[in-house]
């Protein structure tokens, strides 16, 4: 790739990235906030209607910054995510404490993964197409995923009665 010119396109793109899911942010809680000290046991919990599951979340988080970051590189859509799946994927029986952890975990290599790899971008190419969005909007999209995802854990504690521990 060639040297960035603009590394500051790409610098607001690793710090939407960062408040998005782990660092302090104006906002309010990130994703990863949000599921900071949850017990597996709440985390597994589904609430009324058969919705989606705080963990059925987390995962959905993560298969969603490993499909970006495939994007990004040029790996196209499909692959081999670490868990069997995709989009919304099928949670372990049982929901115990280490796997909630060993899925916690996978969020954050996916997340790590996917910083690396907008890191490694030139600001050249983010306005390139990859599919309808380009690279910049797919960044910042994964970002606001993040985002609606984390609020979305932090009303579900709130309607299931539960505490995390921060």
């Amino acid at each position: 790739m060639a040297t960035n010119t603009d590394p500051g396109s790409v610098a607001i793109l690793l710090a939407l990235l960062d408040e998005a899911y782990d660092r302090p942010a104006w906002h309010g809680p990130n994703l990863r906030g949000a599921l900071r000290g949850l017990p597996a046991v709440v985390a597994a919990r589904t609430p009324r209607g058969g919705r989606n599951s705080i963990w059925a979340i987390a995962l959905h988080c993560a298969y969603w910054k490993y499909a970006v970051r495939r994007k990004l590189t040029g790996e196209g859509a499909r692959g081999s995510f670490p868990r069997r799946g995709s989009n919304w994927l099928p949670l372990p029986s049982p929901a115990d404490a280490v796997t909630w952890k060993a899925d916690l975990a996978l969020l954050d290599e996916q997340h790590r993964l996917l910083r690396a790899a907008v890191a490694a971008l030139d600001a050249e190419v983010l306005g390139e197409r990859r599919g309808a969005h380009t690279l910049a909007r797919l960044v910042a999209g994964v970002a606001a995923h993040d985002l609606y995802h984390a609020g979305q854990v932090r009303l579900l504690i709130r309607l299931l009665g539960a505490k995390s521990r921060r």
